[in-house]
């Protein structure tokens, strides 16, 4: 399902998706500040997100003396790759550009 706009998929909130993909990276440690800043969304916004998900077992939040590192758990994890799946199908790909009529008659010949 497409928005109106055809900006993105509206069955899934793009800001949750991408802060939980951006988790997956366990690469980098992700702070509350890295994850707001990289996903495009407020503190406060990504504050209340991933309290929530630590609310469901979805992430941890370890602090280390002021900072506060995020982790995905195994669960948050499985559903991060689930999500980046249903992510992939629903989102449409992108456009082509078309072939020049002069190259269409070639082919056909």
């Amino acid at each position: 399902m497409v928005s109106m706009a055809m900006k993105g998929p509206i069955l899934l909130k793009e800001k949750q998706v991408k802060i939980l993909l951006l988790l997956k990276n366990t690469q980098q440690p992700w702070h509350i500040t890295t994850l707001a800043s990289a996903s495009g969304t407020t503190y406060v916004h990504t504050h209340n997100f991933l309290k929530t998900c630590a609310s469901l077992g979805i992430a941890s939040i370890e602090k280390h003396g002021k900072i506060k590192e995020i982790k995905l758990t195994e669960k948050g994890a499985l559903l991060a790759d689930t999500l980046a799946t249903v992510y992939a199908t629903i989102t449409p790909p992108p456009k082509t550009p078309e072939q020049k009529p002069e190259e269409k008659k070639e082919e056909k010949k």
